[in-house]
């Protein structure tokens, strides 16, 4: 469309040209055919002007398209010496201009001649007109060659063009054959040199996606063989306890035996609950929302659910309100941030001890911190706590390794930072750092 276009515009550039070419010729044989007309006015011997047109004045038009003349001579007073009366006259000397004469439409000009004998102001003026049909000729010839010369140059960049196309794209094709006719399961990198060098990037691109996903399937068999063998084991226990409880005659053996039924039926549903919480925080599973929370809202809410909680093990649980901390985030997402690292401290926090909970914002970014009097976690071990069902060992606390895995996606998917540090009172210190609402 766009080389359409172009080629339009440059016709009609080369059509305007060619007018003015063929306008440019027409008015040049006037001025020589009207200089050669006055060139034969003279005064004889009686004092009278006369002139005989020579044919030589007239047949400098004859090009064989048919075209008419017409001529006027008059005297400075206004006589008419020949041609025709009611020729039109141009409005400017030496300068062409198109007239209509007759039903007649010419190009004619003007030229004023001194006569020797008549004086110092003894001018004729001299009009010849012509119709356009050697004009138009002229005009149709130039813009018909240049006409020419552009299609053969469009034609020749349409080849040239097509060609250089299908060399380049050539390579393309077959990037594109050898991916379809790839195995689903492969995803072992492409030869870059398969291609060009303007597109062995794109290669090295395609090949780091299918490596990221190579790792991504990777890590998803890995969760799905944990997650497995995570149930498995809670599974196969509540399915002997429930037969235990079936078989007990007496009552206050079964009443045990339905206890640890339910202990490890919320087990079961805890982890299944972290297990849904995972999935919808690692990225690309969910679209993510984006809420106006205030953190330290949410923070209480969360504190007040787990009250309870905190009486049955004989723990302080407090709260440190340092005003509001506005973010934006799935608050569901952010609810299961807190949680974790509250259920953490609670279940790491040994009886008569505390977990203290604070928000507070500081410049642009709202700081969460969660900190107990528990055992803490070694330096060691602070990286690998945030992997999938890594629990750190000797420490007496039930839980399935999925809490910190949980908070670790909630916070990268927020934009923020996460930090284990030593808490005061030799516990867990837990700091999290969330980009503040604009």
């Amino acid at each position: 469309m766009t080389l359409a276009g172009a080629i339009c515009v440059n016709l009609y550039l080369s059509f305007r040209s060619a007018t003015a070419a063929s306008r440019l010729v027409a008015d040049r044989t006037l001025l020589a055919s009207a200089r050669v007309i006055a060139e034969a006015v003279h005064v004889d011997d009686s004092g009278s002007v006369e002139v005989e047109i020579p044919p030589a004045a007239l047949e400098m038009f004859d090009t064989g398209f048919g075209d008419q003349v017409f001529y006027r001579v008059t005297t400075p007073w206004g006589n008419l010496l020949s041609g025709y009366p009611d020729l039109p006259t141009p409005s400017v000397a030496t300068k062409g201009e198109d007239l209509i004469f007759h039903d007649h439409s010419i190009r004619a000009l003007k030229l004023e001649h001194p006569v020797v004998g008549l004086g110092g102001d003894g001018t004729i003026a001299v009009t010849v007109g012509v119709t356009h049909g050697s004009q138009y000729a002229i005009r149709r010839q130039l813009w018909l060659s240049d006409f020419v010369n552009q299609l053969a140059l469009v034609l020749l960049a349409g080849v040239v063009t097509i060609i250089g196309l299908q060399r380049g794209l050539s390579p393309i094709l077959r990037l594109r054959d050898a991916v379809r006719q790839r195995d689903r399961d492969r995803l072992d990198p492409f030869p870059p040199s398969m291609v060009q060098t303007e597109l062995q990037p794109l290669v090295r691109a395609l090949n780091d996606h299918m490596e990221s996903v190579q790792r991504q399937m990777a890590a998803q068999q890995r969760f799905v063989a944990n997650a497995a063998h995570q149930l498995r084991t809670p599974l196969a226990l509540i399915a002997t306890q429930a037969a235990v409880a079936a078989r007990e005659v007496d009552i206050r053996q079964r009443d045990e035996a339905l206890q640890a039924l339910q202990k490890s039926t919320r087990q079961v549903t805890r982890l299944a609950g972290q297990l849904l919480a995972l999935s919808r925080a690692e990225p690309g599973n969910f679209l993510p929302r984006t809420e106006h929370i205030d953190l330290a809202t949410l923070a209480r809410c969360v504190l007040e659910n787990l009250a309870e909680e905190a009486l049955k093990r004989n723990i302080d649980l407090g709260f440190d309100d340092g005003g509001p901390a506005n973010v934006t985030g799935d608050a569901t997402m952010l609810g299961e941030l807190v949680v974790n690292l509250v259920d953490n401290a609670l279940r790491y926090t040994p009886p008569g001890g505390s977990v203290t909970v604070s928000v507070k914002s500081l410049q642009n970014m709202a700081i969460l911190m969660v900190e107990d009097t528990g055992p803490g976690i070694a330096e060691s071990e602070r990286t690998q706590v945030f992997e999938r069902f890594y629990r750190v060992m000797d420490t007496g606390a039930e839980g399935s390794g999925l809490g910190l895995a949980i908070v670790q996606e909630v916070v990268d998917g927020a934009g923020g930072t996460i930090e284990l540090r030593d808490g005061k009172d030799g516990g867990l210190l837990v700091l999290v750092t969330l980009p503040l609402r604009e």
